[in-house]
Protein backbone atom coordinates (compact mmCIF):
# COMPACT_ATOMS: atom_id res chain seq x y z
CA UNK A 1 0.00 0.00 0.00
CA UNK A 2 0.91 3.92 -0.97
CA UNK A 3 0.95 5.66 2.48
CA UNK A 4 0.49 9.25 2.13
CA UNK A 5 1.29 11.91 5.25
CA UNK A 6 -1.30 13.21 7.00
CA UNK A 7 -0.49 16.79 5.58
CA UNK A 8 0.14 15.39 1.99
CA UNK A 9 -3.35 13.15 2.21
CA UNK A 10 -5.54 14.18 -0.70
CA UNK A 11 -8.86 14.68 -0.92
CA UNK A 12 -10.46 13.18 -3.95
CA UNK A 13 -13.67 12.87 -5.09
CA UNK A 14 -15.92 11.06 -7.20
CA UNK A 15 -18.84 11.87 -9.30
CA UNK A 16 -22.12 9.71 -9.13
CA UNK A 17 -24.31 9.24 -12.09
CA UNK A 18 -27.40 7.39 -12.48
CA UNK A 19 -26.12 4.08 -14.12
CA UNK A 20 -23.05 4.24 -12.46
CA UNK A 21 -21.14 0.73 -11.91
CA UNK A 22 -17.53 1.39 -11.51
CA UNK A 23 -17.98 3.89 -8.63
CA UNK A 24 -17.27 1.05 -6.10
CA UNK A 25 -14.66 -0.33 -7.56
CA UNK A 26 -12.65 2.81 -7.69
CA UNK A 27 -13.04 3.35 -3.98
CA UNK A 28 -12.20 0.04 -3.00
CA UNK A 29 -9.13 0.71 -5.11
CA UNK A 30 -8.28 4.13 -2.90
CA UNK A 31 -8.72 2.54 -0.32
CA UNK A 32 -7.33 -0.72 0.28
CA UNK A 33 -4.13 0.31 -2.41
CA UNK A 34 -3.53 4.07 -1.30
CA UNK A 35 -5.33 4.23 2.37
CA UNK A 36 -7.67 7.18 0.73
CA UNK A 37 -11.01 7.74 1.84
CA UNK A 38 -13.43 8.80 -1.49
CA UNK A 39 -16.18 11.85 -0.99
CA UNK A 40 -18.76 10.56 -3.20
CA UNK A 41 -20.47 13.47 -4.96
CA UNK A 42 -24.18 13.24 -6.69
CA UNK A 43 -24.90 13.98 -9.74
CA UNK A 44 -27.64 16.93 -8.91
CA UNK A 45 -24.97 18.15 -6.55
CA UNK A 46 -24.02 22.00 -7.99
CA UNK A 47 -20.94 22.60 -6.38
CA UNK A 48 -18.08 20.42 -5.29
CA UNK A 49 -17.23 19.51 -1.95
CA UNK A 50 -13.82 21.07 -1.15
CA UNK A 51 -11.47 18.39 -3.19
CA UNK A 52 -8.07 17.90 -4.47
CA UNK A 53 -9.07 15.72 -7.86
CA UNK A 54 -11.99 14.54 -9.18
CA UNK A 55 -12.32 10.59 -10.80
CA UNK A 56 -15.88 10.07 -13.74
CA UNK A 57 -16.02 6.43 -12.83
CA UNK A 58 -17.20 3.87 -15.67
CA UNK A 59 -21.14 2.81 -15.80
CA UNK A 60 -23.77 3.45 -18.03
CA UNK A 61 -25.00 6.90 -16.76
CA UNK A 62 -28.32 7.67 -17.87
CA UNK A 63 -28.60 4.27 -19.63
CA UNK A 64 -26.51 5.55 -22.37
CA UNK A 65 -29.55 7.24 -24.12
CA UNK A 66 -28.37 9.53 -26.79
CA UNK A 67 -24.87 8.62 -27.13
CA UNK A 68 -22.63 7.84 -23.87
CA UNK A 69 -22.13 10.22 -21.67
CA UNK A 70 -23.97 13.16 -23.64
CA UNK A 71 -26.57 13.64 -20.69
CA UNK A 72 -24.67 13.19 -18.20
CA UNK A 73 -22.53 16.20 -19.36
CA UNK A 74 -25.17 18.15 -18.46
CA UNK A 75 -26.14 17.22 -15.11
CA UNK A 76 -26.00 20.01 -12.63
CA UNK A 77 -22.46 19.03 -11.04
CA UNK A 78 -20.80 19.19 -14.21
CA UNK A 79 -20.81 22.89 -14.03
CA UNK A 80 -18.67 22.63 -10.79
CA UNK A 81 -16.95 20.05 -12.55
CA UNK A 82 -15.96 22.40 -15.66
CA UNK A 83 -14.98 25.62 -12.73
CA UNK A 84 -12.49 22.82 -11.34
CA UNK A 85 -10.45 22.34 -14.57
CA UNK A 86 -10.67 25.71 -15.86
CA UNK A 87 -8.68 26.71 -12.64
CA UNK A 88 -6.38 23.60 -12.93
CA UNK A 89 -7.85 21.14 -10.86
CA UNK A 90 -7.24 17.53 -12.38
CA UNK A 91 -9.62 14.44 -13.59
CA UNK A 92 -9.25 11.30 -14.44
CA UNK A 93 -12.53 9.86 -16.53
CA UNK A 94 -12.43 5.93 -17.02
CA UNK A 95 -14.81 4.28 -19.68
CA UNK A 96 -18.39 6.54 -19.48
CA UNK A 97 -16.00 9.37 -17.19
CA UNK A 98 -14.40 9.26 -20.59
CA UNK A 99 -17.31 9.66 -22.62
CA UNK A 100 -18.07 12.25 -20.44
CA UNK A 101 -15.05 14.05 -20.61
CA UNK A 102 -15.53 14.41 -24.40
CA UNK A 103 -18.89 15.27 -24.16
CA UNK A 104 -18.42 18.07 -21.78
CA UNK A 105 -15.93 19.19 -24.47
CA UNK A 106 -13.04 18.76 -21.69
CA UNK A 107 -11.66 16.28 -23.86
CA UNK A 108 -11.03 16.60 -27.25
CA UNK A 109 -12.87 13.87 -30.16
CA UNK A 110 -15.57 11.63 -29.32
CA UNK A 111 -16.49 7.98 -28.48
CA UNK A 112 -17.83 6.56 -31.31
CA UNK A 113 -19.68 3.02 -31.68
CA UNK A 114 -17.05 -0.18 -31.58
CA UNK A 115 -16.44 -0.63 -35.35
CA UNK A 116 -17.64 -4.29 -34.57
CA UNK A 117 -20.74 -2.82 -33.77
CA UNK A 118 -20.68 -5.23 -30.47
CA UNK A 119 -19.67 -5.02 -26.96
CA UNK A 120 -16.25 -5.79 -25.80
CA UNK A 121 -15.22 -6.93 -22.49
CA UNK A 122 -11.90 -8.69 -22.29
CA UNK A 123 -8.58 -7.80 -20.83
CA UNK A 124 -6.39 -5.58 -23.46
CA UNK A 125 -2.83 -4.17 -23.78
CA UNK A 126 -1.92 -0.66 -23.98
CA UNK A 127 1.38 0.56 -24.86
CA UNK A 128 2.66 4.13 -23.13
CA UNK A 129 3.25 6.93 -25.46
CA UNK A 130 5.72 10.02 -25.26
CA UNK A 131 4.20 12.63 -24.24
CA UNK A 132 4.01 16.25 -22.04
CA UNK A 133 2.13 15.29 -19.33
CA UNK A 134 2.85 12.82 -16.34
CA UNK A 135 1.01 10.49 -17.52
CA UNK A 136 3.28 9.81 -20.25
CA UNK A 137 6.53 10.49 -18.33
CA UNK A 138 5.87 7.73 -15.92
CA UNK A 139 4.43 5.24 -18.28
CA UNK A 140 6.00 5.66 -21.83
CA UNK A 141 7.53 2.16 -23.37
CA UNK A 142 5.81 0.65 -20.45
CA UNK A 143 3.17 -2.61 -22.06
CA UNK A 144 0.43 -2.91 -19.68
CA UNK A 145 -2.37 -5.19 -19.57
CA UNK A 146 -6.09 -4.52 -18.13
CA UNK A 147 -9.73 -4.74 -19.37
CA UNK A 148 -11.98 -2.96 -21.54
CA UNK A 149 -16.08 -3.08 -21.03
CA UNK A 150 -17.81 -0.77 -23.77
CA UNK A 151 -20.07 -0.76 -26.69
CA UNK A 152 -19.37 2.86 -27.65
CA UNK A 153 -15.46 3.03 -26.91
CA UNK A 154 -14.54 3.71 -30.91
CA UNK A 155 -12.04 6.76 -30.03
CA UNK A 156 -13.09 9.01 -33.33
CA UNK A 157 -11.28 12.53 -33.67
CA UNK A 158 -10.94 14.61 -36.76
CA UNK A 159 -7.48 14.44 -39.18
CA UNK A 160 -7.09 18.51 -37.76
CA UNK A 161 -7.58 17.36 -34.09
CA UNK A 162 -5.32 13.99 -34.22
CA UNK A 163 -2.29 16.01 -35.79
CA UNK A 164 -2.86 18.45 -32.56
CA UNK A 165 -2.90 15.58 -30.00
CA UNK A 166 0.06 14.01 -31.65
CA UNK A 167 2.03 17.14 -32.00
CA UNK A 168 1.05 18.17 -28.24
CA UNK A 169 1.95 14.76 -26.96
CA UNK A 170 -1.75 14.34 -25.83
CA UNK A 171 -1.93 10.61 -26.55
CA UNK A 172 -1.07 8.44 -23.70
CA UNK A 173 -1.96 5.04 -24.38
CA UNK A 174 -2.18 3.28 -27.75
CA UNK A 175 -3.87 -0.43 -27.92
CA UNK A 176 -0.98 -2.71 -28.25
CA UNK A 177 -0.21 -6.13 -28.99
CA UNK A 178 1.23 -8.15 -25.94
CA UNK A 179 5.05 -7.21 -27.14
CA UNK A 180 3.91 -3.33 -27.12
CA UNK A 181 3.31 -3.67 -30.56
CA UNK A 182 1.00 -1.31 -32.34
CA UNK A 183 -1.08 -2.89 -35.37
CA UNK A 184 -4.66 -3.21 -36.52
CA UNK A 185 -4.66 -6.91 -34.99
CA UNK A 186 -4.45 -5.33 -32.04
CA UNK A 187 -6.89 -2.46 -32.27
CA UNK A 188 -10.30 -4.24 -30.64
CA UNK A 189 -12.59 -1.43 -31.18
CA UNK A 190 -11.29 0.51 -33.99
CA UNK A 191 -10.36 3.74 -32.78
CA UNK A 192 -8.16 6.41 -34.26
CA UNK A 193 -4.59 5.22 -34.63
CA UNK A 194 -5.25 2.82 -32.20
CA UNK A 195 -6.05 5.55 -29.28
CA UNK A 196 -7.16 4.28 -26.16
CA UNK A 197 -6.59 7.30 -23.72
CA UNK A 198 -5.32 10.92 -23.70
CA UNK A 199 -4.37 13.75 -21.88
CA UNK A 200 -5.25 17.68 -21.95
CA UNK A 201 -2.82 19.86 -23.43
CA UNK A 202 -1.88 20.60 -19.55
CA UNK A 203 -2.27 16.82 -18.88
CA UNK A 204 -4.39 17.50 -15.64
CA UNK A 205 -7.41 15.95 -17.53
CA UNK A 206 -6.75 12.55 -18.42
CA UNK A 207 -9.24 10.00 -20.23
CA UNK A 208 -8.76 6.03 -20.98
CA UNK A 209 -11.25 3.64 -21.93
CA UNK A 210 -9.78 0.62 -20.42
CA UNK A 211 -10.01 0.18 -16.59
CA UNK A 212 -7.69 0.54 -13.93
CA UNK A 213 -9.76 0.21 -10.86
CA UNK A 214 -10.57 -3.62 -12.21
CA UNK A 215 -6.92 -3.88 -12.50
CA UNK A 216 -5.26 -3.82 -9.08
CA UNK A 217 -5.38 -7.62 -8.04
CA UNK A 218 -3.22 -10.61 -9.67
CA UNK A 219 -5.00 -13.07 -6.97
CA UNK A 220 -8.66 -11.44 -9.30
CA UNK A 221 -6.82 -13.73 -12.28
CA UNK A 222 -6.10 -10.39 -14.26
CA UNK A 223 -3.39 -8.11 -13.49
CA UNK A 224 -2.43 -5.40 -10.88
CA UNK A 225 -0.83 -3.03 -13.58
CA UNK A 226 -4.08 -0.47 -13.31
CA UNK A 227 -2.37 0.72 -10.00
CA UNK A 228 0.50 2.64 -12.24
CA UNK A 229 -1.82 4.58 -13.74
CA UNK A 230 -3.65 5.69 -10.23
CA UNK A 231 -0.04 6.26 -9.01
CA UNK A 232 0.26 8.87 -12.49
CA UNK A 233 -2.84 10.30 -11.39
CA UNK A 234 -1.74 11.19 -7.81
CA UNK A 235 1.54 12.30 -9.42
CA UNK A 236 -0.13 15.05 -11.45
CA UNK A 237 -1.40 16.81 -8.20
CA UNK A 238 0.63 15.94 -5.78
Amino acid sequence: MTQFTNIGKPNVGLIQFPGSNCDADCVDTLKRHFGLDTTLVWHTEKSLPKVDAVILPGGFSYGDYLRSGALASHSPVMASVKEFVKKGGPVIGICNGFQILTESHLLPGALLRNASREFICKYVHLQGQTGTSVYSSMLCGKTLSMPIAHGEGRYYIDPEGLKKLNDKGQVVFRYAAADGSVSDASNPNGATEHIAGIASENGRVFGMMPHPERATDVVMGGSNDGLQVWKAFFASFL
